[in-house]
């Protein structure tokens, strides 16, 4: 028996009650379910929207400052009015697309659930729990833009007259987004789940965690916790990656990990790699009992969650098949 504040049962079942997502070719909990019936492929070329292959691109991996692969999962531009969520228009550019985005989804996934503005809920009792993994997007070029002292040294040094040295430093820094007073809470992937917390009044648990490829589902772990021992009457959950940049593109690149061919083949003996996707996808979580007595609609139950790590093993970051 469950108590208000106190705990429940450990076995608990979960019911997931609500949903909203951005993925590619798919911006919208239909369309995604559209794109899976049908079968598409969601992978394509680089749009002119993330970054240039002309500059980035040569098919020798070892090539320093360049990708092999230009193929991967990008969001198309998501149509965004600041003011639904009273979000001045003058702080987007120092807004990471990740916190913009996902206040959207966690928006849909609430009135998805039947939890809209127009309903009365325990907002302080639901919590908003997030994967979130690696450097956001404006981190790469906020912190471009201190590297001025070693552009002006090399025009220095390669005899470029002082006033010139000036109008190329600045000619540089204009091509970098300007550090502003909201740069700071707008480049942390924090503030992901704190901006829904804050944009749509929620007072319970907000937090994200980072564990690489399995961080959605380390924050339903997490979320599951909270209603299984009732810290939470209502949980938002699920993962937030809008990151395909040229910076992450280099990341695998070196590893690395993407495929050359541009395809992922899993399971296949052809398989030789990855390749890197946006998306987001958010659920609404209640306890199955609460979710009954309230009438919601139930798309699907989850009784059970695990969670386990290698110990020493002989990788960092890949899986050691002798405890599988």
């Amino acid at each position: 028996m469950k108590t208000e504040h106190n705990t429940t049962e450990i076995n608990t079942p979960v019911a997931i009650i609500g949903m909203g997502c951005f993925f590619p070719k798919a911006s919208g909990i239909k369309e995604y379910w559209r794109l899976l019936s049908r079968g598409q492929d969601a992978i394509t070329e680089v749009p002119e929207t993330h970054w240039s292959p002309a500059d980035y691109f040569d098919k020798n991996p070892k090539t320093p400052d360049h990708v092999y692969s230009t193929r991967g999962g990008f969001i198309s531009p998501v149509p965004f009015d600041p003011t639904e969520f009273g979000i001045p228009p003058s702080i987007l550019e120092a807004t990471d697309t990740s916190q913009l985005l996902g206040l959207v989804a966690a928006k849909a996934a609430l009135e998805d659930a039947g939890y809209g503005e127009d309903r009365e809920f325990r907002r302080d009792r639901t919590s908003v729990i997030l994967g979130v993994t690696g450097t956001q997007e404006l981190v790469i070029p906020l912190g471009g833009r201190l590297g001025h002292p070693i552009w002006r040294r090399a025009l220095e040094e390669s005899g470029i007259p002082p006033e010139k040295v000036d109008e190329v430093v600045e000619r540089i820094s204009e091509g970098y987004v300007p550090w502003q007073e909201n740069s700071f809470p707008g480049l942390l992937g924090n503030v992901v789940a704190g901006r829904i917390s804050n944009r749509l009044n929620l007072s319970g648990t907000n937090c994200v965690v980072d564990a690489a490829c399995a961080s959605s589902m380390s924050a339903m772990h997490l979320g599951l916790m909270e209603l299984k021992t009732g810290r939470a009457d209502m949980v938002i959950t699920g993962g937030v990656d809008t990151l395909n940049d040229i910076f992450m593109h280099m990341c695998f690149s070196k590893t690395p990990i993407l495929s050359p061919t541009g395809d992922v083949r899993s399971f296949s003996e052809d398989a030789d790699g990855s390749l890197l996707g946006e998306g987001i996808g958010i659920l609404t979580f209640k306890r199955l009992e609460d979710a009954e007595r309230d009438g919601d609609r139930i798309y699907a139950v989850i009784k059970a969650l695990g969670s386990a790590s290698d110990g020493k093993s002989n990788s960092i970051y890949a899986p050691w098949p002798k405890d599988r």
